[in-house]
């Protein structure tokens, strides 16, 4: 056997930190770079936060990359809803996307979570559907072209 695969080892977490992970993030980055030619991507956020405490109340956080906007995570707690705040953090954070190049937006819900928000009032179209637990819930992707 190759002396180089005897000195490793394998190990399954949950809780890997940051320092941990940063060998794979790095080597799949400096691999889409040299494949690619580009190096664009960036993290992005929009915060909504307390005037009073400064306290992030909730908001959306993705990033962009290869011309591409991805929004993995987005939460309003439920007393801000319906006032217009989530399509005001949706469009902010398109529009910065569009302000990076990013030619099209891409992101996955739940059934239960807001599929008809980005669908029926944002213009955005399911591609893809994998069922999931609880039985009847379902992961939908989502694209949107700028």
């Amino acid at each position: 056997m190759n002396s180089t695969v005897e000195e490793i080892s394998f190990e399954i977490c949950e809780n890997a930190d940051a320092q941990q992970l940063l060998p794979i993030e790095e080597g799949l980055n400096d691999f889409n770079d040299l494949m690619t030619g580009i190096s664009d991507r960036k993290p992005l956020s929009v915060l909504l936060k307390s005037t009073k405490t400064g306290e992030v109340l909730g908001g959306m956080q993705g990033r962009s990359s290869l011309g591409l906007l991805f929004i993995d995570l987005f939460y309003l707690p439920p007393e801000l809803r319906r006032m217009g705040l989530g399509t005001d953090i949706l469009n902010r954070f398109e529009d910065e996307g569009r302000r990076r190049g990013c030619t099209a937006a891409f992101l996955y819900t739940i059934s239960f979570q807001a599929p008809d928000f980005y669908k029926k009032k944002h213009g955005w179209e399911e591609f893809g559907r994998i069922d999931c637990a609880p039985e009847g819930t379902s992961r939908i992707f989502m694209k949107k072209s700028f």
